[in-house]
């Protein structure tokens, strides 16, 4: 495999508006609407570029597919974990587990989102 294995990810929600709130407030950034496969779905995309490195992915609100009790963990990589955990609480979520050395690997920090489900944040510093 010449190529990181993960280049999707989707985070399954139940009310699009606050998750999307939660996370543009959380990492900073804006989502935008994707146009999606078929009407019974609503995809909010989070900023991505073609050729760029990582993973692209969106929130996903789907009949069928609740949020919560997954075992999905999407990592968002961050410049120090501890200044996006530190929004979280604000925006609506809480902390699972603070910041914490990964040694060689970095730091890391967890947190549950609005909608139940849980997320790592990750940074070198």
């Amino acid at each position: 495999m010449k190529t990181n294995p993960v280049c999707w990810f989707e985070i399954y929600v139940e009310n699009l508006d606050r998750a999307k709130k939660f996370y543009e407030k959380v990492l900073g950034t804006e989502l935008t609407k994707l146009d999606a496969p078929s009407p019974e779905i609503e995809l909010l995309a989070f900023p991505m570029e073609m050729g760029a490195q990582g993973a692209a992915g969106a929130l996903v609100k789907m009949e069928g597919f609740p949020s919560g009790g997954n075992s999905t963990r999407v990592y968002f990589a961050c410049e120090d974990c501890a200044i996006e955990a530190s929004r979280v609480e604000s925006a609506g979520g809480k902390i699972q587990k603070a910041k914490v050395s990964l040694g060689q690997y970095g730091f890391m920090a967890l947190a549950v989102d609005t909608e139940g489900n849980m997320f790592g944040l990750h940074s070198q510093e």
